[in-house]
């Protein structure tokens, strides 16, 4: 994972994020199309050899992604289920901690707007925090050699319940810098995000109305990520914990 992190956050400048003072990401959208990290990579000058290993993650990482999602859906009955052309958002993230900052937030908590996350944590520094069932946080430890996955809300709303979306956050334990690589699996790239109708039936009613990946992400943007349950404005039915 260092070497990744070390070629992209060398190429350019990261954006630093105005709600998580302490955090920095670096983003390439749908990082399996080897034209988009071709076109990335181009205008930022990239070194052919660095265009390598990061096209060769790109590649790796979107691989995985569609064969945990093909098991996903085979584990619910959905077998031969495609998910191809769900596009891949690949991000690298910096926290800066300093002994200042030791117990604050370095992610507030939230849901992420997503199918589900892959996650490369950092294998020295901790930090990262999940929300289980009875509200509590509980801390998931640096597992060299890893990788985590979390669903996110098109996850929820695609299974109709069945997968949650998961809160979690960042917290600040060490002075030192967290550097972390996030791939998302979006959504459907084209046509609406909406359960199989295998997942609906009178025993499990609909629980939300069908939505665009590209208006659920403006959803989250206009309401600044204020609303940890972003799924409750397209809600229809109570959801049964």
């Amino acid at each position: 994972m260092s070497k990744v992190i070390e070629t992209i956050l060398l190429l350019t400048e990261t954006i630093k994020n105005e709600f998580n003072p302490l955090f920095e990401a670096l983003g390439l959208y749908n990082i399996g199309s080897s034209q988009a990290v071709q076109d990335f990579c181009t205008k930022l000058d990239v070194s052919v050899h660095k265009r390598k290993i990061i096209e060769a993650y790109g590649q790796a990482v979107t691989g995985a992604a569609m064969k945990i999602s093909e098991k996903l859906a085979s584990s619910l009955g959905l077998n031969g289920y495609s998910f191809e052309g769900w596009p891949m958002h690949c991000r690298m993230n910096k926290f800066s901690f300093t002994p200042e900052t030791v117990g604050s937030s370095g992610v507030r908590m939230h849901t992420d707007p997503m199918f589900f996350t892959i996650l490369q944590d950092d294998e020295n520094v901790g930090g990262l925090e999940v929300m289980n069932k009875s509200g509590e946080f509980v801390a998931v430890d640096p597992l060299p050699g890893s990788i985590l996955v979390n669903f996110g809300d098109i996850g929820s709303a695609w299974s109709n319940g069945r997968f949650y979306s998961v809160k979690h956050r960042v917290q600040c334990k060490e002075a030192s810098t967290r550097l972390s690589i996030a791939s998302f699996v979006l959504g459907p790239k084209e046509g609406p995000v909406e359960p199989p109708p295998e997942f609906v039936d009178d025993q499990h009613p609909r629980l939300y109305a069908s939505f665009t990946w590209e208006d659920y992400r403006k959803l989250r943007v206009s309401t600044k990520f204020r609303n940890i349950d972003g799924l409750s404005d397209v809600r229809v039915q109570p959801r049964n914990e």
